[in-house]
């Protein structure tokens, strides 16, 4: 995980995150890339970590935070240790997937955007898994659930309440 270097407050980013910006920083369309890399690394990009990649890369702060607020995928708060996706494609949406996100968040106890009190849970609607044949699909961390309802998300939720 990320060290803070409390002489100059910035954030040393592991080897290989170094490495991989070094790789792509000066290739033309590589914000997205190095975004991804970074997300995968932390688990989310927070301000700090935003404020480094800025002074990095040589890209503004507010070019990179326009880049991760527009983009869903990108998050800049820590998620849930668990984190749930529930898939709001055409498929997915047309067969319940905007209930799904409901009943999940009742189950937990979560408004949009929220993470459970004790860090365990965050639930995201997201675009497409790919999976349309299975929808209405959700993912637990890199577990997929597909033609779902409303009933068995209990069942599924409880099986990393003790995780």
């Amino acid at each position: 995980m990320a060290v803070t270097n409390a002489m100059s407050g910035n954030i040393e980013f592991p080897a290989e995150l170094n490495t991989f910006i070094d790789e792509w920083k000066s290739k033309p369309g590589s914000l997205i890339m190095i975004l991804h890399k970074t997300q995968e690394t932390f688990g989310y990009i927070s301000r700090e970590v935003a404020e480094q990649l800025s002074v990095q890369i040589g890209i503004p702060l507010a070019r990179i935070y326009g880049v991760i607020t527009f983009y869903h995928f990108f998050k800049t708060t820590k998620p849930g240790k668990h984190r749930i996706s529930v898939c709001l494609g055409t498929a997915c949406y047309l067969k319940g997937g905007n209930d799904l996100i409901e009943e999940a968040r009742s189950i937990l106890g979560l408004s949009e955007g929220g993470v459970t009190p004790d860090g365990m849970f965050s639930i995201d609607p997201v675009r497409c898994i790919g999976c349309c044949g299975l929808a209405p699909v959700m993912t637990v961390g890199n577990e997929t659930y597909g033609k779902l309802t409303k009933d068995m998300l209990p069942e599924i939720i409880a099986k990393y309440q003790n995780k």
